[in-house]
């Protein structure tokens, strides 16, 4: 019923996610399926991607994989969110570096397209160096296709379950903090391949981008200009996670 509204009020769409969830979590069958429905719907068509958790990937068959691939399913949005294995068992990811490894390599060698997430502050001030070194490593195995480094923000509705799992006191970042850390990110990233790198989601103070390794210089200057300008920082009051 949905994908027949959407092509009835949008049938020149050429780009389709599969929301909210996990999308691969569903058989393989049943995903064929829908994706078959889809490109029936959609003449123009270019582009169906969905989320995808480390331990969902692992979890399909690499034929499986690529028979999803083959019926349009080209490109998965990985949430790495960190490469610290003790942030991954704190915010219980259901990951650890090695299965996110591992999951970004199989999805690649099957030859989808993976975009991946990473949260600044996500270990607070006490695991700050630990959180960027580890995801920086963790950056640099992957070489995803793209990286987005968002900005941890604790809605009502999450941050005491947050607090809670974390078991232990979780000191926030600021927006100074938050600076910190994307410089020795953007500083420490040597991926095998190019990489588009974007920190300009609406979580964050400061938007910067650029791809690997070719604009890391220009990126880390803007980042210097941006310290020097905190007046640029984005207002609270219009970021949104």
């Amino acid at each position: 019923m949905e994908i027949d509204l959407a092509s009835k009020h949008m049938p020149g769409s050429t780009r389709i996610f599969l929301a909210d969830g996990d999308a691969l979590n569903l058989s393989t069958q049943r995903m064929l399926q829908i994706l078959d429905y889809i490109k029936g719907k959609f003449p123009n068509l270019e582009r169906i991607s969905c989320y995808a958790m480390p331990k969902n990937i692992l979890e399909k068959s690499t034929d499986d994989l690529k028979k999803l691939y083959d019926a349009g399913l080209t490109m998965f949005y990985i949430g790495i969110e960190t490469g610290s294995d003790i942030i991954l068992k704190k915010i219980t990811k259901g990951a650890t570096s090695q299965t996110i490894i591992k999951a970004c390599q199989k999805a690649k060698d099957s030859g989808y397209t993976i975009s991946c997430m990473v949260i600044l502050g996500l270990g607070g001030k006490t695991y700050s160096k630990q959180h960027i070194e580890d995801t920086a490593k963790i950056l640099s195995v992957t070489s995803p296709h793209y990286v987005g480094a968002l900005t941890l923000h604790l809605d009502k509705g999450i941050r005491e379950e947050f607090l809670t799992k974390f078991k232990e006191p979780f000191l926030t970042i600021d927006d100074a903090d938050a600076l910190d850390e994307l410089e020795s990110l953007v500083s420490k990233i040597e991926p095998v391949t190019p990489v588009v790198f974007r920190a300009n989601h609406g979580s964050n103070a400061y938007p910067i981008g650029g791809t690997f390794p070719q604009e890391r210089q220009q990126m880390l200057e803007k980042i210097s200009y941006l310290r020097e300008h905190p007046e640029l920082c984005r207002p609270v009051g219009f970021r949104a996670f």
